[in-house]
């Protein structure tokens, strides 16, 4: 897998046909956003912002609505599920894993988090210790479409769909060598695949109402936890600043600056690139990668190894999202889910480090 990963990122960065595959995707999801402004046009058209500026909730959060629409429909009509089954099928292949091992890292990144726990609910239910580890790390490492056009109004949309292809191994990869097992994960009962293909399918306004309102829903959650700790941060660098004469980033940079040294980050940026880690572990990807903006002097090899660090999951509010859905299946496997929280972050962490590693090796 490791070896998939450097070849499909060297074909992505450094062949003609790789760098028009990247920049397609990259302006398909720009077009994407600008479909969604139209809706929030609409809606909040009268309000005026300063020239030159761009207002966060709107022009990254509010598309996220439209993004969630179209998800459901194209899940709706079965295009989704096609495509998951299908990609899943190669994925297996060329890992060599399980159906459900290889299932979950595709589903993750089409449908999301915790929509992927749904999908798998009596999979969840067999699942021993260490097969739950390997699916919760599959999906704390990856990420999900509908965030992708948010993403690349933020950083470069070629480290995004890099970064997309290389999760998609990571978490698997680390998941192997902090987890191994030779079992494989139970599929689903003839029976109740059988039962699921008999169930009425829901209405498609009623299905497109859900969709909407839960992307809404996710635009108004990120936008609420940005505020929070965006301040919080605000308030411990001023704080620590006047105190000790030092911000709470710099002393996480400190921290994780060996760290990103170790992934072959240069030198001279490690002490940024190590706070930007600890800021998206510690916060969320969108708050880390707000920050990348305005760090100008950054070489082009850490702009591209921390932009595809920061396009995943990894952080301790998606452990609380993973402990919630599976305790929402299953209360026994939520325990088990607790027992390996801190486990879960560190493999994702390794997982993200990785990807950021390999892309690295190409500057």
């Amino acid at each position: 897998m490791v070896v998939v990963q450097v070849v499909l990122t060297f074909l992505l960065l450094n062949t003609s046909v790789g760098l028009t595959i990247l920049t397609a995707i990259s302006n398909f999801f720009t077009w994407l956003t600008a479909q969604g402004m139209a809706g929030c046009n609409f809606v909040f058209g009268g309000i005026e912002v300063s020239k030159g500026s761009s207002v966060f909730f709107f022009n990254v959060l509010m598309p996220l609505v439209f993004i969630s629409a179209l998800i459901g429909i194209l899940k709706w009509l079965g295009i989704l599920d096609f495509i998951v089954k299908w990609i899943g099928w190669i994925f297996n292949k060329v890992t060599g894993l399980g159906e459900v091992e290889s299932y979950v890292p595709i589903a993750t990144t089409l449908l999301g988090s915790p929509q992927i726990f749904m999908t798998i609910q009596s999979q969840i239910r067999k699942m021993n210790f260490n097969q739950l580890f390997t699916v919760c790390l599959t999906v704390i490492s990856g990420m999900s479409a509908s965030m992708l056009a948010s993403y690349m109004t933020m950083i470069d949309g070629k480290y995004v769909v890099i970064a997309v292809v290389l999760n998609l191994f990571s978490g698997l990869i680390i998941s192997a060598i902090m987890n191994p097992y030779d079992e494989k994960i139970a599929t689903a009962d003839e029976e109740e695949k059988e039962s699921e293909g008999k169930k009425e399918r829901e209405p498609f306004f009623s299905m497109l109402g859900d969709y909407i309102s839960s992307g809404f829903d996710l635009a108004i959650i990120v936008a609420a936890m940005c505020i929070g700790f965006i301040a919080l941060i605000s308030f411990l660098n001023n704080g620590l600043a006047a105190i000790c004469g030092i911000s709470f980033t710099d002393i996480l940079g400190y921290v994780f600056a060996p760290i990103a040294y170790v992934i072959g980050v240069p030198l001279q940026d490690v002490v940024r690139i190590g706070g930007l880690m600890a800021t998206k572990l510690l916060t969320n990807e969108f708050v880390a990668m707000g920050q990348v903006a305005s760090m100008t002097t950054l070489t082009a090899k850490s702009v591209a190894m921390i932009s595809v660090y920061l396009v995943s999951f990894v952080n301790f509010g998606t452990l609380g999202i993973i402990s919630g859905a599976v305790k929402s299946i299953s209360g026994e496997k939520a325990k088990d889910v607790a027992k390996f929280s801190l486990k879960l972050i560190l493999g994702g962490t390794l997982a993200g480090l990785l990807s950021a590693a390999i892309v690295g090796i190409f500057f």
